[in-house]
């Protein structure tokens, strides 16, 4: 299965000019890799063949009549010409009877200036029009917030059904009536809600759909695209950023086969919308007793030094701490620890949504996704742990549904029942506790014919404890009969309390089956953090850092330096997270945004870039660096994040600060990083199969728009379905055995904190278990993501 067929060569000829190609190509296609272009509408090389406009008509040899070049295979001998008197009148008759409906709107149409339909009349369409009838008109729907609709423009290509149908995986557009009358169209007048779903924009040849939040904003000649790369997730798409007068102004995807193809998710799209937000910081801020005072960068930079030398003196460097976002840049990363290390502090971690940390080892287990982000495409199975990959990662969901679609056996075990936009070979949804249990099983059978003694440390004893169903048996079998099998942790499996035990049991299983190991890491740049040494016990390159292996967060911290960072929305623990930084004498906020939170537990508000403003380096899963320039200068007295940091390291008098561009920060650490093995896992550690208390157990679920601080504010994103309500969701029988099935309103409480919140109804959810979703400021006040939980009226 998926192995690649070598195709037999054909002799063909197109304009006279010789060409040989793999039999069962397209002309189409041939006259493309020619350098020869042919008018189209429907056809798209990343799509089916509808062949439903007929401008692509050419003239073989032989035929008696104009044939479509997208759905006519080339054959040995076959002669093409694109330009034929009879070609050119087919294609001229096409575009007529395309512009018999149009409206005549170009000068107020989003889509001008890049319309396939508009730049193909120039060639094939008549100086005036024959049709004097009534035209077609038809009423525009509203299909949610990012796309908007003007359907009397529609030639009835149907990209944007079939993309759909064969990308997203959901058909929530589709095409109704015949001829003329044909509408194109959500069902029952419904939004569309896919998270790729901005893909249909740049899929439709013409201004039927446009993006909604760039509507009327800019003409496309106007705008200068800048290559850059998604700060949203561990894929790293590339992306073209679009500004006119030093603004955004839209982001559109840049083709790369390797990574994304020429697709984008919704979030990478449309997150530009929140550069504009009025939360933005824009100068430099020092708290004065209750007030809030806008200083210059000297006096900024010169009080934040002085706040944290006074500290130092009265207490000592291990007093201190960072929290960085998994999505600052590599350089960011880099000068910080560079900067807190310096300082004779070891406390920076960009594991903030972790809390399980007992497996940190000096070599590490790196968050790599252990294979290209293209082969996962090429899988003949993979398991799924802890993910809700379609939200988190949709580039690698849209890989892994071309897999499933070619027979390949895609399989999950998760604490929530997600919608997967492909067909599972098997699911398994259990709670957070009974997660180890069923990996646990999963190993049992894979170790049927392994005696005791030869299984790794204690491995016998907890195999012992569980029992096997006919589930784990046919997961255990797909994996180990795969000739290229994946185990890939999820960004949602992070934030359980038993990630050690999660990440030793898939390493053990992924070992069992000879599949690769992987992690669908939290934020755009996990792996970058690591390598820059944004973790306690570790330094850049992988250098071993000594410490007392206490988590950062569990510290008693007097002075914190946050980099891009909202604790209260960006950690496991919501509360405790926000309890350690308003209790610390002297905090410093690195951010682009500004918050009521943010206001009354820090002390200095530098404004930095985010990434479309500044310069820099991600490195996705698979380890590919990208690195990028800013695509516009930053709003006010903001700065990139690595020039302030390069002068707070001068002012401290530290070594190793000189530095004129993010290029020399990237070309040191990749120095440093030289012959580095990025292991997917560490030294084998027995888990614990302990079953808890018997509790209900909470389920912090990360909503896709609620990430970082950035999409938080992107308000398109916002207002669509997956920008999930802050509330307290059960299924029917919990809520029953609980005693608040009859309430509107629940009382949520972890230890000493406590929310309400309304009830929702949801089968999704494991029994047991309640899910209330992080990164919320309605969910900010509770504890840990994952734990028992309790429920009052």
């Amino acid at each position: 299965m998926n192995k690649q067929v070598t195709k037999q060569m054909v002799n063909i000829e197109i304009n006279g000019k010789k060409l040989q190609v793999p039999q069962g190509t397209m002309v189409i296609e041939a006259a493309d890799s020619a350098g020869m272009t042919i008018p189209r509408f429907c056809y798209h090389r990343k799509l089916s063949v509808a062949a439903n406009c007929r401008m692509c008509l050419v003239d073989i040899e032989k035929m008696p009549k104009p044939v479509p070049a997208c759905a006519t295979p080339v054959t040995d001998g076959m002669k093409v010409l694109t330009h034929s008197a009879k070609a050119l009148d087919a294609q001229k008759g096409v575009m007529e009877f395309l512009l018999i409906n149009h409206p005549l709107d170009c000068p107020v149409c989003d889509q001008g200036g890049e319309c396939d339909l508009q730049d193909t009349s120039m060639g094939f369409g008549l100086d005036r029009g024959r049709y004097h009838e009534p035209k077609r008109v038809l009423r525009d729907k509203d299909i949610g917030p990012l796309i908007a609709t003007e359907m009397t423009r529609c030639i009835h290509c149907t990209r944007c059904v079939r993309f759909g149908q064969e990308i997203a995986g959901i058909m929530e557009l589709g095409a109704t009536g015949r001829g003329e009358h044909m509408r194109i169209g959500t069902y029952v007048e419904r939004a569309v809600n896919s998270e790729m779903s901005g893909n249909v924009i740049d899929l439709c040849p013409v201004g039927a759909l446009t993006s909604k939040p760039y509507r009327f904003h800019g003409r496309a000649w106007e705008n200068i695209p800048i290559d850059s790369i998604a700060a949203h997730d561990c894929i790293g798409s590339n992306i073209h950023i679009e500004v006119r007068r030093n603004k955004v102004m839209r982001v559109l995807p840049r083709e790369n086969n390797g990574i994304n193809e020429c697709w984008l998710s919704d979030r990478d799209r449309f997150s530009y919308t929140a550069l504009d937000s009025d939360d933005r910081l824009t100068q430099p801020m020092i708290k004065q007793g209750d007030d809030w005072k806008a200083v210059d960068w000297p006096t900024a930079l010169n009080y934040a030094v002085e706040g944290l030398k006074t500290v130092i003196n009265k207490y000592d460097a291990r007093h201190l701490g960072a929290l960085v976002s998994p999505s600052s840049t590599l350089e960011e990363m880099y000068l910080l620890q560079k900067l807190m290390r310096g300082l004779g502090c070891d406390n920076i971690e960009h594991r903030l949504r972790q809390q399980d940390f007992s497996s940190d080892t000096a070599s590490g287990a790196y968050p790599v996704l252990g294979l290209p982000v293209a082969e996962l495409e090429n899988l003949n199975a993979a398991l799924l742990i802890g993910a809700c990959i379609r939200k988190d990662q949709p580039i690698a969901a849209h890989r892994l549904r071309k897999a499933a679609l070619k027979g390949a056996n895609i399989m999950a075990i998760n604490a929530l029942d997600y919608d997967f936009n492909f067909p599972l070979a098997e699911m398994l949804v259990v709670s957070p506790a009974d997660m180890l249990r069923s990996l646990a099983a999963i190993c049992k059978v894979l170790m049927e014919e392994i005696s005791s003694s030869e299984m790794p440390d204690g491995l016998s004893a907890i195999l012992a404890a569980v029992e096997v169903n006919g589930t784990h048996r046919a997961i255990a079998h797909h994996l180990k009969s795969a000739e290229k099998a994946a185990v890939l942790i999820g960004t949602q499996a992070m934030s359980q309390n038993e990630l050690a035990g999660i990440r030793a049991l898939a390493g053990l299983i992924a070992e069992s089956t000879n599949a690769s190991l992987g992690s669908l890491s939290e934020g755009a740049n996990a792996l970058g953090a690591w390598l820059a040494g944004a973790v306690p016990h570790q330094g850049p390159g992988g250098a071993t850092v000594e410490n007392d292996k206490t988590a950062v967060l569990a510290k008693h911290l007097m002075a914190c330096v946050l980099l891009n960072v909202e604790p209260e929305l960006d950690c496991a623990n919501a509360s405790a997270a926000h309890d350690v930084v308003r209790h610390a004498e002297f905090v410093i906020s690195m951010t682009s945004y500004m918050s009521e939170n943010m206001k009354a537990s820090a002390d200095v508000l530098l404004p930095i870039a985010p990434f479309a403003e500044t310069s820099g380096t991600l490195v996705n899963g698979a380890g590919d660096w990208q690195s990028f320039n800013g695509s516009c200068t930053p709003p006010g007295e903001a700065r990139p994040g690595w020039k302030v940091l390069r002068v707070l390291g001068n002012l401290f008098e530290l070594d190793g600060f000189e530095y004129l561009s993010s290029d020399e920060v990237r070309d040191e650490l990749k120095v440093r990083c030289e012959g580095l093995e990025l292991s997917p896992s560490g030294p084998w550690r027995c888990p614990s199969l302990d079953s808890g208390d018997g509790g209900l157990q909470r389920i912090g679920h990360l909503p896709m728009y609620a990430v970082d601080m950035l999409v938080r504010r992107a308000q398109p994103l916002q207002d669509t379905r997956d920008a999930i309500v802050a509330a307290i969701y059960l299924n029917a029988a919990t809520a029953k055995r609980t005693g608040v099935a009859n309430e509107d309103n629940v009382q949520a409480v972890q230890g000493s904190c406590s929310v309400s919140l309304p009830l929702v109804i949801d089968e999704s959810i494991p029994d047991a278990c309640v899910m209330i979703p992080v990164a919320l400021e309605e969910t900010s006040a509770l504890g840990a993501a994952y734990g028992v939980i309790d429920l009052c009226k």
